[in-house]
């Protein structure tokens, strides 16, 4: 990912943070063929598992992606953050262009499959604890009967990808004075988009989202 010194993010926190908020990703492996094979899906980091964490998740069986990480491809796996349009109408400096603020987080490595039957359990629970959270009704995994469980697993193939390479980027006009930043940061918290508000948020210094 092209990240200037200005829009570089290098604290592995803000990273995981960011893949956490924005976890439906889009994970990328050279095929057969040496094209760029991608899938869209969930995925979950272990912040404490290797020095730059690792990735979890799974795909269809018969999706052939799975195929290529097994096959030690390098994988790429980005995350994409809130992002807006910036105008350059709000600028006090002049000339000046569009732009588009945004955040983004890139994760490279080989993946691993995984392939006991309780390790792929184990994900698909913590996946389903993930995203019901834990408010009243949340659905459970563990309601399910356990030879459903089987056959459903037997239809999947799950992974991990422990993360040789994190990139951030944190393109929030920086690159502006503090007026033009200022009145960037003002514009994009009035907007009746919710995403710009949250880019507002950002450049305010909110938690990545």
């Amino acid at each position: 990912m092209y990240v200037p010194k200005h829009f570089e993010v290098t604290d592995p926190a803000w990273c995981h943070a960011l893949m956490r908020a924005r976890s439906f990703a889009v994970m990328i492996t050279p095929d057969d063929t040496g094209a760029p094979f991608a899938t869209h899906l969930p995925m979950l980091v272990d912040p404490a598992r290797g020095p730059l964490g690792t990735l979890r998740g799974h795909v269809a069986r018969a999706n052939p992606q799975w195929r290529y990480l097994a096959a030690g491809r390098p994988t790429l796996v980005v995350f994409s953050g809130a992002h807006a349009y910036v105008s350059p109408s709000w600028y006090a400096t002049h000339p000046a262009v569009p732009t588009w603020n945004y955040v983004a987080v890139h994760a490279t490595g080989t993946g691993v499959l995984v392939e006991d039957a309780a390790r792929v359990r184990a994900l698909l629970a913590d996946l389903v604890h993930t995203y019901e959270g834990a408010q009243p009704g949340a659905w459970s995994f563990e309601s399910l009967a356990a030879d459903y469980v089987a056959g459903m697993q037997r239809g999947i193939v799950a992974f991990e990808i422990p993360i040789d390479r994190l990139e951030g980027k944190a393109k929030l006009s920086q690159n502006r004075d503090a007026v033009d930043q200022d009145r960037t940061r003002e514009a994009l918290a009035a907007s009746d988009d919710p995403v710009a508000r949250a880019v507002a948020a950002l450049m305010a210094g909110a938690p990545p989202r």
